[in-house]
């Protein structure tokens, strides 16, 4: 008997657009990165508050919360019926210290795993912007072989978004 094997995508979609208007038919899961400090006003989530009040709302309530609000945790919050928003706290703080930019790329890597257990649970392809590369301050070389492991290479597709 042969080996038969499966071929899994380890391809990420690269297109120019909104990542607020997802491309694609069925459910779908737009991530993107959140500090530990409940800071939530500028970069990526501006365009997301300007579409969904409920990501930055339940955000904010997390915070004040409490509870499992800490770097590496992930919460989604279904925007639309086939829609969620991914906040994944990833970035320590919101600025630059001695230690380097706020990314924090063992965290990233901790949600982008919980992602991709969440998006095959749903059925979803995810959505991002270049992930932890704006205010976090990080590397997309160091973040796409990230997303490729955790989430693209295990059959989930991934479209990355580009401004125009």
């Amino acid at each position: 008997m042969s080996g038969l094997r499966r071929t899994v995508h380890t391809v990420i979609s690269y297109v120019t657009g909104d990542a607020t208007r997802p491309h694609g038919q069925g459910p779908k899961v737009i991530c993107h990165v959140c500090n530990d400090a409940g800071g939530w006003g500028k970069g990526f989530v501006q365009a997301l508050s300007r579409r969904w009040p409920q990501p930055e709302a339940r955000y904010r309530a997390w915070h004040r919360s409490g509870q499992g609000f800490q770097l590496g945790a992930v919460r989604l919050v279904q925007v639309e019926p086939e829609l969620w928003v991914a906040n994944m706290i990833g970035q320590h703080g919101t600025r630059p210290t001695e230690e380097g930019p706020p990314i924090r790329y063992d965290a990233l890597d901790r949600c982008l795993s919980a992602l991709g257990d969440e998006a095959l649970n749903l059925h979803a392809s995810v959505h991002m912007p270049r992930i932890g590369t704006g205010l976090a301050g990080g590397s997309w070389e160091r973040v796409e072989p990230l997303v490729l492991k955790r989430v693209s290479e295990r059959g989930i597709p991934v479209t990355v978004y580009d401004l125009p």
